[in-house]
């Protein structure tokens, strides 16, 4: 298995992590308010890593430090948009405008690094949003405060996996400690404006803690850290891509903890977005090739 591999089944879980993400900021809304939450999530998730990792983290250098900062803005961006979108609009226009990063993120690669997309890429990303779509774009989908920023969100994360990518391919750059120091910017600067905007509380119900511990440890520190790791060994287009799964795991989680029941149609949505990740990740052509050689060798013992 190639490490590009390895670091795209690593981006998976990432994603079934976010995916989950979206219950557990649902039953942590009840009691905190979206800043709050988000600045106790990235800072907790900070402080673990930390505790967990000082030896590694105590020589950073410039350079790491300063994608971190740029990266923190981003995922502030990002974390305003997704979590107030969630509040403000419907959760099946908030699933389709924040995926909408599988589609910004080549367009905007192809912008900023001439990177053109390959033919079977094209394909892949097709089938993504009409996978997208079908899964949770509805016939009343209008444009409202909750859209507008859904958009933003996923504008934003196409930034941040671009300059993120752009960060760990630099040999200054060391992409555990960017993983973890941009955790603790994104905290700090949520935080700061949690303080002018809210009135910052601590969760009461065992619930909400369990929730907000999970989405602290698992959704941010563990799943940001194995990005930035993961994208030294995939480009940030790939990363767009499987980050496409991230609603069909939501809809899981939805099905069995909320009792959530999709549409046909989304079902067929959930199989295209599959169907693509599988076009994606399988190189037909070294199978074929593959095959062909452990044919002519079979021939060959054979005849002898």
């Amino acid at each position: 298995m190639s490490k590009q591999i390895k670091a795209d089944l690593m981006l998976m879980l990432v994603t079934l992590c976010w995916g989950v993400s979206y219950l557990l900021m649902d039953i942590c809304l009840s009691e905190i308010g979206p800043l709050t939450l988000n600045a106790y999530r990235f800072l907790i998730a900070f402080f673990a890593a930390v505790a967990l990792a000082f030896t590694k983290l105590k020589n950073v250098n410039k350079i790491t430090l300063k994608y971190s900062a740029v990266i923190g803005l981003a995922l502030t961006l990002v974390y305003i948009g997704v979590t107030y979108g969630v509040m403000y609009t419907s959760l099946s226009n908030a699933g389709f405008l924040c995926a909408l990063t599988v589609v910004i993120t080549p367009i905007l690669t192809f912008l900023i690094k001439k990177e053109t997309p390959n033919k079977k890429l094209i394909l892949v990303l097709l089938l993504c949003l009409i996978g997208i779509a079908l899964m949770t774009l509805n016939e009343q989908l209008k444009p409202a405060l909750g859209d507008v920023l859904c958009i933003m969100c996923a504008f934003a994360y196409a930034v941040d996996l671009i300059i993120a990518d752009t960060a760990v391919h630099k040999e200054e750059v060391n992409a555990f400690q960017l993983g973890v120091y941009q955790l603790g910017f994104t905290g700090l600067y949520i935080l700061i404006l949690a303080l002018v905007l809210e009135t910052p509380v601590l969760p009461v119900e065992p619930s909400v803690w369990a929730s907000m511990l999970f989405l602290a440890v698992f959704c941010t520190g563990v799943a940001f850290i194995v990005q930035v790791i993961a994208q030294q060994y995939t480009s940030a287009t790939h990363v767009g891509v499987i980050f496409a799964l991230e609603p069909v795991f939501a809809a899981v989680a939805a099905f069995f903890f909320a009792g959530e029941r999709l549409l046909p149609r989304a079902y067929l949505g959930a199989v295209l977005m599959l169907l693509g990740i599988f076009i994606m990740e399988i190189d037909m052509k070294s199978l074929f090739n593959r095959k062909r050689a452990s044919e002519v060798l079979d021939l060959e013992d054979s005849e002898e």
